[in-house]
């Protein structure tokens, strides 16, 4: 008899996936944490029966979170990822040469180690000498920090669980405190599908809050629905407006300087949650 995972992403709808095996399973301090092998995706992280993350796709969202806001900003030196324990955005922001300082909060640190042994293509660079890796809590994190970074990405999960603060107004007012004066942030704010009302909240918060806000989509096949949205508030850059010599090589699978343009143009439905 084969094994399959639902993730039931709406009381109706669930997308499936065959496993090969069942690498690891854990009930941490905050959080029930799978890892299994799939028989289409690789290896995939699940918190809380939601994919997190797989060895196929994941360039996808990694790329989207990372390039965006880091091509958008002239010179981002000093770098934070409010969650992101798998270690993909980090791997993705070193890309960027100007990037001095790369600091990863992330609440579970057992999210770090399981993704260290199990996707070392994704977290292989949460060892290099420019990033700082702590196990705290990133709400309390953003609390404290004043006029500090240049870039906040905040890549955490759906709004449950130790991630329901990371989806408030008062995080996001925290988090413009946190930036310096010319400052960008860019957050995951789930599907447009199943989770409408979330994208047009954040998108007024985010709007009260930062004088530059926009709504940019990708494709991610394992996420709930496949299109998923990304919400930046942004101080003084517009990603509309980069010069196109700020744009240089690197490698990707997903992200190029035309798609950074294109992520923007949203399809009509998704367009209206923002006016």
């Amino acid at each position: 008899m084969s094994t399959w995972f639902t993730e039931k992403q709406t009381d109706n709808f669930g997308i499936t996936a065959k496993i090969k095996r069942t690498l690891h399973t854990e009930k941490t301090d905050f959080q029930q944490l799978d890892m299994v092998e799939t028989e289409e995706w690789g290896n995939m992280l699940i918190l809380d029966d939601m994919v997190m993350t797989t060895e196929k796709d994941e360039f996808v969202y990694h790329e989207m979170v990372a390039h965006v806001p880091l091509f958008t900003h002239p010179d981002p030196k000093n770098v934070l990822v409010v969650g992101g324990g798998d270690g993909g955005v980090i791997r993705e922001i070193l890309k960027h040469p100007q990037v001095e300082k790369a600091t990863l909060v992330e609440i579970d640190g057992k999210v770090i180690e399981y993704s260290k042994e199990f996707l070392p293509e994704i977290a292989g660079k949460l060892d290099d000498p420019r990033v700082e890796v702590k196990v705290a809590d990133g709400f309390m994190h953003i609390a404290e920090s004043d006029s500090e970074y240049d870039v906040i990405m905040v890549d955490s999960t759906e709004p449950v669980g130790p991630a329901v603060n990371l989806f408030s107004k008062g995080f996001y007012e925290g988090i413009a405190k946190a930036l310096k004066d010319d400052g960008i942030f860019v957050a995951q704010t789930d599907n447009p599908w199943f989770k409408a009302e979330l994208i047009r909240q954040v998108y007024n918060d985010v709007k009260e809050t930062f004088p530059i806000t926009k709504v940019y989509t990708a494709n991610i096949p394992t996420y709930p629905s496949g299109l998923w949205s990304f919400t930046m508030g942004s101080k003084q850059h517009d990603p509309l407006k980069v010069p196109a010599d700020r744009f240089h090589e690197m490698e990707t699978k997903y992200y190029t300087p035309e798609l950074h343009t294109a992520a923007f143009a949203l399809p009509k439905f998704v367009k209206d949650l923002t006016e």
